[in-house]
């Protein structure tokens, strides 16, 4: 196999504040679609965590 026909790899980590200008369009959606589930990932740890904190709050709640 010739150097030349290694299969492209992508980045698997996305720095903030990169430059993308020389991504293709393709790319790019697939970099939005990977920051909206890491969004997503995040709200929902959020919810999970605000959760545990009103539970733990109700119980410790003085009458």
């Amino acid at each position: 196999m010739f150097d030349d026909e290694l299969p492209v790899t992508r980045r698997a980590v996305i720095t903030p504040g990169e430059d993308i200008s020389a991504l293709s369009v393709a790319d790019l959606q697939e970099r939005i679609e990977t920051l909206n589930g890491e969004i997503a990932r995040a709200q929902a740890m959020i919810d999970h965590k605000q959760d545990k904190l009103g539970a733990a709050e109700a119980f410790f709640k003085k009458a």
